[in-house]
């Protein structure tokens, strides 16, 4: 059976990234995906999308996504891009194929998929942080008999059953999904605390250009106070037209569910027809079972490289598999520190 030196479990921007570093080091290498065509979990994204930092902040190592319609990229336009990407480094990629579990024998590992398994001398999981939903739970949510839907699972505003709808969850998914609806339909937003909206003279751009700027102040000792947060609302034209037409009021997502709809905290009911979840989402890492190394959703990691299991790296599953790495503009970072990782694991 053929032995790679690297398989890369996912096809999103983490695992493209890897892989372009891979392909300078000319590592014999595989792309295992789940997906059905390129572009990773951005597929499952709502379609009037948009990214909330310009183009140039918006690209992977090595080449620029070419420059969108208006300023800020669309779904569409970034999902066509890594198509793009992939395709001008000719990247193996195998899809759709699903990794069922990992196993460790004899110096290699085993992948067992649903297409056959694999045999690798290393490992890199990049299956990104928007491949498992996250919604938190609420006391009668069970009884609930309306439509319940994570934004994962949303794609156009008639996706969403019925005329009243509660969108949980702040941020600029909940904030966006917010503006589109409400052209649409009756809607009302909760969130865990008050949404903080940034000047219109910042974006991504801005709170990536911070986040690295307070990393390396933590690599110095430092600690300085941050003036604006990855999870405060960039004011994109949906949303700056949203709150010119006041329908960006909120409540604090303190509920109980009945049949139809919820209790307020403060005694309120109210009746709605559906739930839209933009509550986030967790790593993915079922496909790791069998190697007893996660604990509590997590893998125990010094940078990339899992503690106590060598040859095996996550890169892109937030701030504990590299700093930013879950961001587009990050992640290339940390792929081209893990690839150094892997080179210096394989030659040694």
């Amino acid at each position: 059976m053929e032995i790679f030196d690297v398989i890369i479990i996912g096809g999103g921007q983490a695992g493209l990234s890897v892989a372009y570093f891979l392909n300078r080091h000319g590592l014999k290498f595989l792309i295992l995906d789940d997906n059905q065509k390129a572009g990773g979990a951005w597929n499952k994204a709502w379609d009037s999308l948009q990214l909330f930092s310009p183009g140039v902040f918006s690209s992977l190592s090595g080449w620029m996504l070419p420059p969108p319609e208006k300023e800020y990229p669309t779904k569409k336009e970034f999902i066509s891009y890594l198509e793009k990407y992939e395709k001008r480094y000719d990247f193996p990629v195998q899809r759709p194929v699903k990794v069922e579990d990992t196993f460790f024998e004899d110096g290699l590992y085993r992948i067992k998929t649903n297409k056959g398994k694999f045999l690798t001398k290393t490992v890199v999981g990049a299956t990104g942080t928007a491949s498992g939903p996250k919604i938190p739970y609420y006391e009668g949510v069970d009884s609930f008999k309306g439509q319940q839907l994570h934004s994962s699972q949303y794609q156009k505003p008639s996706d969403i059953h019925g005329d009243k709808i509660l969108i949980v969850g702040g941020g600029n998914s909940g904030a966006q999904l917010v503006s589109e609806l409400t052209l649409h339909k009756k809607v009302q937003w909760a969130t865990l605390s008050p949404p903080n909206f940034l000047p219109e003279d910042v974006d991504g751009r801005h709170l990536f250009e911070q986040a690295n700027k307070k990393y390396r102040e933590y690599l110095k000792g430092e600690i300085s106070e941050e003036s604006y947060s990855i999870s405060d609302i960039v004011m994109l034209d949906s949303v700056r037209d949203a709150k010119q037409r006041g329908v960006l009021d909120h409540r604090p997502s303190t509920f109980t569910f009945t049949e139809d709809g919820v209790i307020w905290e403060d005694g309120t009911v109210e009746k709605f027809d559906a739930v839209l979840w933009c509550t986030g989402f967790k790593a993915r890492l079922d496909y790791l079972s069998s190697l007893n190394i996660v604990e509590n959703g997590k893998v125990k990691t010094k940078n990339t490289s899992v503690v106590n299991q060598n040859g095996l790296w996550l890169v892109g599953l937030g701030n504990w598999t590299g700093y930013a790495s879950a961001t587009i503009y990050g992640v290339g970072k940390t792929a081209r520190r893990t690839v150094e990782e892997i080179v210096a694991y394989i030659l040694q």
